[in-house]
């Protein structure tokens, strides 16, 4: 086990061991109806673009055999956002409006998550950013910013990998792209481990996460938010009905699993990757600050570090205002 790993695993907080969190260390399905549409009680993409000021739509596009979801509005250089699992576009909601003051903010998700296409493959992140990568080019673009969190770190990371001319920048929320560091973390949290990263396994398991979520994917949110944030109260119950809706079907359920079942072919990608060229941002909650800043010099040859205290794993919903004012200041 390498040093890296023995710090990571000897972390005190389960904030930790965040939904992707751990990993930092370490044919086209349909538009998803509950994501289209909404489930009673919960407004659909179009209508929650409609909401937020700086002229959002709700827009879809077929790129790489998938048609993505995205979010688009305001004027400038455009600033992708990648979202996280068990989460959607929604997640930047409270950073995308005045972002858009300055960029053209497109939040999208990511192949398998809301309202894009769930097929039965292409789940690793080198595929993933390829998505990205043919979204970027069919808006007509030529470089971006981007910035993910959690899974959408990972595909931030590999879209800067495989992608370095339409990489303007790169942004890392509390995550970096799997390693073999991953594979150290063991199956039984040690005594004085507050929790083990149980969802890593559960994901990996053929069809029994569809039937044992599917229509009940609150509870998932809901453990999520509440042991990984600093202030459960952060992300409220509109929000997190938001998310279940559109994880609650079979098909999402199974999509998300791929992210992680995906791991290992990410892993022996990454072996091959150079260091990134493209200036790079890491923020990082109080508990994987440390992390970030011990690992991504050794990934980028530009890289920058910065604490978002007070904040658990969902930065960008838990401290907004720190998030805005630390990409503004990078982005330029």
């Amino acid at each position: 086990m390498t040093e890296n790993s023995r710090s990571f695993l000897n972390r005190r907080s389960m904030l930790t061991l965040g939904a992707g969190a751990a990993a930092a260390l370490v044919a086209s399905g349909g538009i998803a109806e509950a994501a289209q549409a909404g489930q009673p009680g919960t407004p659909g993409d179009a209508e929650l673009a409609r909401s937020l000021p700086g002229g959002f739509r709700s827009e879809y596009a077929q790129v790489n055999g998938v048609r993505l979801h995205y979010v688009a509005g305001g004027r400038g250089e455009p600033l992708i956002l990648v979202p996280g699992w068990p989460e959607t576009w929604w997640q930047y909601r409270r950073i995308m409006p005045t972002l858009a003051k300055r960029y053209r903010v497109i939040a999208v998700d990511l192949r398998g998550m809301g309202g894009s296409g769930k097929p039965q493959g292409g789940y690793d992140k080198k595929t993933m950013a390829r998505d990205i990568f043919e979204l970027v080019r069919s808006l007509g673009y030529r470089k971006a910013h981007i910035a993910g969190h959690d899974i959408g770190a990972m595909v931030a990371f590999s879209f800067a990998a495989n992608h370095p001319d339409a990489t303007k920048t790169v942004t890392l929320m509390d995550v970096s792209h799997p390693d073999e560091s991953l594979y150290q973390i063991p199956m039984l949290a040690p005594p004085g481990q507050p929790v083990n990263v149980w969802w890593f396994a559960f994901n990996q398991v053929a069809t029994l996460p569809e039937q044992l979520l599917a229509g009940r994917s609150r509870f998932l949110i809901d453990w999520m938010l509440d042991h990984l944030t600093a202030d459960p109260a952060s992300v409220g119950d509109r929000d997190r009905a938001i998310y279940a809706a559109a994880y609650d079907r079979p098909d999402a359920i199974r999509a998300g699993n791929g992210y992680y079942q995906a791991f290992g072919k990410d892993i022996e990608d990454q072996k091959a990757y150079g260091k990134i060229t493209a200036p790079m941002l890491g923020l990082g909650s109080e508990f994987n600050y440390d992390y970030l800043a011990a690992v991504l010099p050794s990934k980028a040859t530009d890289v920058r570090v910065r604490k978002i205290s007070g904040s658990g794993h969902f930065v960008a919903e838990e401290q907004p205002k720190t998030v805005i004012d630390e990409l503004q200041a990078f982005l330029g």
